[in-house]
């Protein structure tokens, strides 16, 4: 045993001098580290006007406590020449968390896009085209993209710890900085700034918010929020056990499914959200809320307006208790055909291996367009913007699987809501407004959930604006709304 514990004792001693070198390896590694940042040229036609502007992709170094580079975020700027400092700048990302700013780049407001079907078909096999984008804001303000830690082209440098990074309040720090020192680099402290997202980029919108108007800054004023696809209260779309608001807050996004694949009637969906939102709001959240008290006489009128409201029989509704999971009616709805239709956007329908789950195999609405957006950003920024790597684009990478969801020292199970940081900016920044953008056929961000957010006491209701799509989750995906989208933006920052 002597032999054993001296044998063990030697190992121990032996791997500190290892993990130390090793550290002492990172820590050169990320030292010598030479971010790279290329500028072309370039010109196009955008809200009817010709432009010439400059199309910057480059490397921002983060540092640890100790000053060590740790994180290189990729940022893509797209400048109206010659430049304006007074000119608004608008600061954009995607969601995930994980998620590389492809899609709001290569699909709504930068000045080229990817062509993929407009009406909810499958994008296919290659080629992709790559087309100028006259729907680009270019006009009215400039762009600048970001790729927060761990998405797109940004990465962790060697001895970088992810926990610094991935979580809500980590991440929402370092896109702050990245902001601030663009800012500063390029001149243009003084301009009107805008921030926005997409599904869980509206989550980060509300903690880079917090980080620049209060939390870690205080310093950096804001002209609007521009939130599309919104997440905010995550009680609203949670699916857990005796939590009633998912149901109240999914049921006008299941009526308007039903509306659009035949299977309810109304003269449009915007008169069917209507009539959803009352009834869910009213007698269906009365009641949910009584649970097992409700008497049979109200389980019957729900089990039949539920019925008409979403397509799917009184049968089925009675088996699920009348709570249908978003899950379940993506498989349910159009059982009868064998089809089953997308989270992202339900317009998207898709096949599975069979037709006797209670759940879809994958998303139609994804993997639907994935593959069209991918090939697009890297042809862009690899091929015409000369960005130089060996590393691959993370168009929606893994790391929210282990994404620290507290905030303000909570436990990670606790309530997440993130709209009392918009509501607080907003109290105290006068000329702060937020636009908000919803798909009619978007189960990942509901329409209602985010109006349910965004009326809560403490957001100044007159400073806020919603507008509707034809489409769901990215829908710029749909011709029509992309611009529309692109339309209500430009007046949304024009009307300062």
């Amino acid at each position: 045993m002597k032999h054993l514990y001296l044998a063990a004792a030697a190992l121990a001693l032996g791997a500190v001098p290892a993990a130390a070198q090793d550290k002492d390896k990172a820590e050169a590694e990320a030292r010598a580290y030479q971010p790279q940042t290329v500028t072309t040229r370039h010109s196009g036609n955008f809200g009817g006007q010709r432009i010439a502007y400059s199309a910057t992709i480059g490397e921002t170094l983060l540092k640890n406590k100790d000053g060590v580079p740790d994180a290189a975020i990729v940022t893509t700027a797209y400048i109206k020449e010659p430049r304006d400092p007074s000119r608004p700048v608008t600061f954009l990302f995607n969601g995930g968390p994980g998620s590389g700013s492809v899609w709001l780049q290569m699909g709504a407001f930068g000045p080229k896009r990817v062509a993929i079907p407009s009406d909810a078909r499958d994008d296919g096999a290659p080629p992709y085209p790559l087309l100028d984008n006259p729907d680009s804001l270019l006009d009215v303000t400039d762009l600048v993209f970001i790729d927060p830690p761990g998405t797109g082209f940004s990465v962790l440098l060697p001895g970088g710890d992810p926990k610094d990074y991935y979580g809500v309040q980590q991440d929402a720090r370092a896109v702050a900085e990245v902001i601030r020192r663009w800012l500063g680099n390029n001149n243009r402290w003084g301009s009107p700034k805008y921030l926005g997202g997409e599904s869980y980029g509206t989550s980060r919108t509300a903690a880079v918010v917090n980080q620049l108007e209060g939390a870690t800054y205080n310093d950096v004023g804001l002209n609007g929020l521009i939130l599309i696809s919104t997440v905010l209260d995550f009680a609203a779309g949670s699916d857990a056990p005796g939590n009633e608001l998912g149901y109240i807050t999914n049921l006008p996004s299941m009526a308007v499914t039903a509306l659009y694949h035949g299977k309810a009637s109304a003269e449009s969906p915007a008169a069917l959200a209507e009539t959803a939102r009352q009834y869910a709001i009213g007698p269906y959240a009365s009641f949910l809320l009584k649970g097992q008290r409700a008497s049979a006489e109200e389980r019957a009128a729900v089990r039949t307006r539920l019925a008409q409201l979403t397509g799917l029989s009184e049968a089925f509704l009675e088996r699920a208790d009348l709570r249908v999971t978003p899950d379940r009616f993506y498989k349910e709805l159009l059982r009868d055909r064998g089809l089953t239709v997308g989270r992202l956007d339900s317009r998207y329908t898709g096949r599975d291996f069979d037709n006797a789950g209670e759940s879809p195999d994958n998303d139609p609405s994804f993997y639907g367009i994935d593959a069209g957006y991918t090939s697009a950003v890297n042809q862009w920024q690899r091929g015409t913007l000369g960005f130089r790597t060996d590393r691959e684009y993370q168009s929606i990478g893994s790391i929210g699987r282990d994404w620290d969801w507290r905030i303000g020292g909570r436990d990670a199970n606790a309530y997440l809501n993130l709209t009392p940081w918009i509501g607080k900016a907003m109290r105290e920044n006068s000329g702060l407004r937020t636009f908000v953008a919803q798909g009619w056929y978007d189960f990942a961000t509901p329409f209602f959930a985010a109006e349910y957010a965004l009326t809560r006491t403490g957001v100044p209701q007159d400073r806020v604006q919603f507008r509707y799509y034809d489409a769901g989750h990215m829908m710029y995906v749909r011709d029509e709304d992309r611009v529309k989208l692109s339309r209500d933006v430009r007046a949304f920052i024009r009307a300062r």
